[in-house]
């Protein structure tokens, strides 16, 4: 991989990884409701898991999405009603101070499987794959590309986890953890919407 394309695919990770997202509101969720050392495993299986989700993508699966495409829509439909559930839960969380009582933060394998159903992942790990991996030098350009986004990605749930953290300090009334759990639920599921429009479409055109 020639210097100005890692330089491109650098830019490009930054862009995708600290931009608002699903894995990265539920890292600030889950640092305000439960502390960065509990988000800890959370936000390791979310970086570790999309590395190795992108490697897998640049290794064939995600020619297998290309020739079968109901298979790629049906992991969407299936990720999306997930994310959904989980925005109902972040909704109905309770106050801080019923941490032992509510559910508990994702685990690293829970995060990591996650990232297998996470539409935004999916875009960004097929972008990735498509943009920045010429075939020439298979596949130690798709080991580059998973590399970089497994160890950015740390840093981008590192950040988002501790920023939730930090908040603690503001939100310190039920009332206000009410609000805030509220609007990031609806933010999860405003994220969602050009998979909602993607499947809209889809079922409009098979009609």
């Amino acid at each position: 991989m020639s210097i100005e394309l890692f330089s491109a695919l650098l830019l490009f990770a930054v862009a995708t990884l600290f931009t608002p997202g699903p894995n990265n509101i539920m890292l600030m969720t889950s640092g305000l409701n439960f502390g960065f050392a509990r988000t800890r495993p959370h936000l390791f299986g979310v970086s570790q898991g999309f590395g190795t989700m992108a490697l897998c993508v640049g290794l064939g699966l995600g020619a297998v999405f290309k020739a079968y495409p109901l298979l790629h829509l049906a992991l969407k439909i299936g990720g999306t009603s997930y994310l959904l559930y989980l925005a109902w839960r972040i909704a109905h969380a309770g106050p801080m101070s019923d941490g032992h009582a509510r559910s508990a933060p994702m685990t690293f394998f829970q995060a990591a499987a996650y990232q297998w159903v996470n539409p935004k992942a999916w875009s960004m790990a097929v972008g990735a794959m498509a943009a920045f991996a010429p075939r020439a030098g298979y596949p130690y350009n798709e080991m580059i590309i998973a590399a970089v986004f497994a160890s950015l990605g740390t840093v981008s749930a590192g950040s988002w986890a501790l920023f939730g953290t930090r908040l603690r300090h503001w939100l310190t009334t039920p009332r206000a953890l009410q609000i805030f759990n509220l609007t990031m639920a609806a933010l999860l599921v405003a994220s969602l919407s050009p998979v909602f429009v993607e499947v809209y479409s889809y079922l409009k055109g098979a009609v």
